[in-house]
């Protein structure tokens, strides 16, 4: 059962992970050509693309990218049906009180896992491959979190250590969450 409810953890984290990460790259104006664009959209237009046509008017051309996050919210819930049908939680009660529980968890953790991706990639290229092309993209991701840490956290020795900062920061919120 462990297992299966690893394999249901780790599908669902992905496709909401993706939703998510949609939603930051249109809010940050990156263009979908480069990666991760086409890989996301590959995952996430059998079901965003449908939710953008039913959405208003007002909401499809909103700032935000309503369909994806739309789209990130309904995966989390279905996670949370799935997830207490297989632990045998799906009664009356439990279910109008479980499901939205359960759901704004997930949701929760897979931003806090997405922000801890995006920031470990950014630390790792920029160790590794500063110059690579895919290193400005990053820094659009990445920049807007790092900002309000790097106000608070100077330098030591030259060194950056705002990326670890909000990495601890996740860390802390992951566990907040349980």
């Amino acid at each position: 059962m462990s297992v299966l409810l690893f394999l249901l953890d780790t599908l669902f984290f992905a496709l909401i992970a993706a939703c998510l990460l949609r939603a930051w790259m249109n809010t940050r104006r990156i263009r979908m050509t480069q990666q991760p664009g086409p890989f996301v959209m590959a995952l996430t237009n059998w079901l965003v693309g449908p939710l953008r046509r039913v959405l208003p008017r007002r909401l499809a051309q909103h700032d935000m990218d309503m369909g994806s996050l739309l789209a990130a919210v309904m995966l989390s819930l279905l996670y949370a049906v799935v997830l207490l049908a297989l632990v045998g939680g799906l009664s009356a009660v439990m279910g109008l009180v479980g499901i939205p529980l359960v759901a704004i968890k997930m949701l929760l953790r897979s931003t806090i896992q997405l922000i801890m991706l995006l920031a470990f990639a950014y630390a790792i290229l920029s160790w590794v491959q500063p110059q690579a092309p895919v290193m400005h993209l990053m820094g659009r991701l990445v920049e807007p979190l790092l900002a309000p840490i790097r106000r608070v956290v100077p330098l030591i020795g030259g060194v950056d250590l705002s990326v670890l900062v909000l990495i601890l920061l996740m860390q802390v919120g992951l566990l907040v969450l349980g």
